[in-house]
């Protein structure tokens, strides 16, 4: 099924959640869930959520709702989450080494085959069961690879360069997690991740509780 040419960031952004209520309810033994149940359990207005599932393209049954199992799947694979993709992290510091043990990328299809570093100290070390190689070669070695997908966990001093250096090597998707945005060409897409900004997101939900912030 293919992805609508127009989708909300906001919806992709909540599916997401929408999948443990609904596997803890076939874990139940249910067949069938609504759109009010889920927005119910999420504190989210069930119109909504029913939006966002019409996205995927799957229709609902009248007073029955959605089929559980076909639900999963038109979610998965909305999100790309039914295959598995390949992709490779540069800067193996704090945050890159934290990535690669997190092992819910490859519930969601994502494999990390490999990582680098200019590190002389890394270059050649195995973290989590990945090996890091030499960043001097990666234009080669993505090329190899054939991999689309790089995260990105390198100083924001280094961050253009390095992004210059993948977007040639024909990486087609940069997940950013150095807080720079980065200029890159237009085939290329960008999702920044900026942990300072979620970050003063919490404090100012923890200092005006009473004001909703979306």
């Amino acid at each position: 099924m293919a992805q609508p040419k127009n989708f909300s960031a906001s919806t992709v952004r909540r599916l997401p959640s929408y999948l443990p209520v609904i596997r803890d309810l076939q874990q139940e033994g249910k067949e069938f869930v609504s759109a009010t149940v889920i927005a119910e359990e999420l504190q989210l207005d069930s119109i909504q959520v029913r939006k966002d599932l019409a996205m995927t393209g799957i229709a609902g049954t009248p007073k029955k709702g959605f089929p559980i199992e076909d639900l999963t799947d038109a979610i998965e694979r909305f999100l790309g989450w039914n295959s598995t993709c390949d992709a490779v992290l540069v800067g193996a510091g704090n945050l890159g080494t934290a990535l690669l043990g997190y092992k819910g990328f490859l519930l969601h299809g994502l494999n990390i085959m490999a990582a680098f570093d200019s590190n002389a100290r890394k270059i050649g070390a195995v973290i989590h069961g990945i090996k890091i190689l030499n960043a001097e070669t990666m234009d080669i070695q993505i090329k190899n690879f054939g991999v689309k997908i790089a995260l990105l966990t390198v100083p924001a001093e280094c961050a253009q360069k390095t992004a210059d250096i993948l977007a040639g090597a024909g990486i087609e998707g940069l997940w950013n997690f150095t807080g720079l945005k980065l200029k890159v060409p237009k085939n290329v897409a960008v999702q920044q991740e900026d942990l300072s900004a979620g970050y003063a997101l919490l404090r100012v939900k923890m200092i005006t509780p009473a004001t909703p912030v979306t």
